[in-house]
């Protein structure tokens, strides 16, 4: 593996359907041993975790990593909530954001980045449920057309 491959580990399909991702950030997450072991298994999952901003540090909730099977006393709580590593400036700015209204931050992918383990997390607002309903019915249309597409290419 080389120094910027990318792994995907964990992703979050539910905050592309319940949210407008306006921006993205890379972040570093404080892991111990015996959880990034068990995340390099791929036992990990974002989609009920949601982060927020406290005392100018960042940390991600419900993040479930599975312990470690061949851990032992080490194995730390699966749920715990985790600090991630951003700039103090990068903080200030998406606490200004989220000061806004309708503005929240999701996690959106768990993935390996050389030997890192990153978190990209997004900067979001709510979709309400008509904009839900007009996706729906984007991705049904554009599944049609690629069905009938198809189907003319093979006769």
């Amino acid at each position: 593996m080389g120094k910027d491959a990318f792994k995907l580990i964990a992703n979050n399909k539910k905050a592309y359907h319940d949210y407008f991702i306006d921006e993205k950030y890379e972040t570093g997450i404080e892991l111990y041993g015996t959880e990034v072991k068990s995340i390099r298994m791929g036992k990990c999952s974002v989609k009920e975790a949601f982060v927020r901003i406290q005392n100018g540090e960042v940390y991600i909730y419900g993040m479930h990593v599975n312990p470690y099977e061949k851990g032992n006393i080490f194995n730390k709580d699966p749920l715990r909530p985790r600090k991630l590593l951003m700039h103090k400036a990068e903080i200030n700015k998406l606490a200004g954001k989220i000061a806004e209204k309708g503005f929240t931050l999701v996690p959106l992918q768990v993935y390996f980045k050389g030997s890192l383990v990153k978190v990209e997390i997004g900067l979001a607002r709510g979709k309400k449920l008509y904009d839900k309903r007009a996706d729906i019915a984007k991705k049904d249309q554009r599944r049609e057309l690629e069905r009938e597409f198809k189907v003319k290419n093979l006769y």
